[in-house]
């Protein structure tokens, strides 16, 4: 699959960059003094638990970033279902470099399959309606680029990348500032003042805001911990004047329900901060 826009070369390179900094600093020693500098090997990625695959297109980015002469060969594609026993990829050349970027490879691998599985399964909850399922910034410091890839690939949708791709006014933003009609009023003149190109979302929290947030004229409401009679009253009152989207204490078994009151996203912070990380192993081939 295509790359998602914010996955750059710029941003990559300085993800392997650091990370690889973090495990290796002076040196892998524990390769550098067993492996002869010459040796060249190959190591196979065995999948050892029933995943959709992500991370593939970014494992052989990290490789080759360390050594440009390491070769893969490519068996499963991201996105794609792998079960136990399957073989994703072969990586061939210096046995000091496929030691030394083993790690990294999988901690990359096994969290972004583990997001990659479960966001295709809370997804196929939604087939059928005409709801999309998103992600939140709930990502691990540092480590959001893959994160977000990670639900991209396996099915969902990437909702805002960061702080600065969107405007997102919260409840602590309307409480601070005192009314949803006024920092409405103050973003749209922000947004004019410096000439951005943004959409303006505004959590709610109530029927009361809901209607507040309609007059104000929004490009997204967000109905925050609503039950379904609520949301489903609120869905009804915004009638497709500006898209909407369920959030809050979302889980597997709320989504066909959710889905059901015509809402246009529902966003989870748990396809991030609670997927299991899948077991992937990188083995000598012998």
């Amino acid at each position: 699959m295509k790359r998602p826009a914010y996955v750059t070369d710029k941003v990559l390179k300085q993800f392997i960059k650091n990370a690889l900094e973090e495990d290796i600093q002076d040196g892998d020693h524990s390769t550098l003094s067993t492996i002869p500098k010459d040796l060249e090997q190959s190591a196979k990625l065995l999948v050892k638990q029933n995943c959709i695959l992500a991370g593939v297109e970014l494992a052989e980015i990290i490789f080759k970033t360390f050594d440009k002469n390491l070769k893969v060969e490519n068996f499963i594609k991201d996105g794609a279902p792998a079960k136990v026993g399957d073989v994703a990829f072969i990586v061939t050349g210096s046995a000091r470099s496929i030691l030394s970027t083993e790690r990294l490879v999988l901690n990359c691998m096994q969290r972004m399959s583990g997001i990659a599985t479960l966001t295709n399964d809370w997804d196929s909850r939604l087939v059928g309606t005409k709801t999309k399922l998103l992600d939140t910034r709930k990502t691990t410091p540092n480590f959001r680029v893959c994160e977000k890839w990670a639900v991209a690939i396996g099915g969902g949708t990437n909702h805002r990348y960061g702080l600065y791709d969107m405007i997102m006014l919260k409840d602590n933003h309307i409480d601070y500032n005192g009314s949803i009609t006024n920092a409405v009023k103050m973003a749209k003149d922000y947004i004019k003042k410096n000439k951005k190109k943004l959409k303006i979302e505004v959590e709610t929290r109530n029927l009361e805001e809901v209607e507040e947030a309609i007059k104000a004229k929004v490009d997204r409401i967000m109905l925050d911990n609503m039950n379904v009679k609520m949301m489903k009253q609120a869905v009804k009152m915004i009638n497709g004047s500006c898209e909407s989207e369920a959030s809050g204490g979302i889980t597997r078994d709320m989504l066909k329900e959710i889905a059901s009151t015509g809402v246009t996203y529902i966003s989870a912070g748990a396809l991030t901060h609670s997927a299991e990380n899948m077991d992937l192993s990188l083995k000598a081939v012998k």
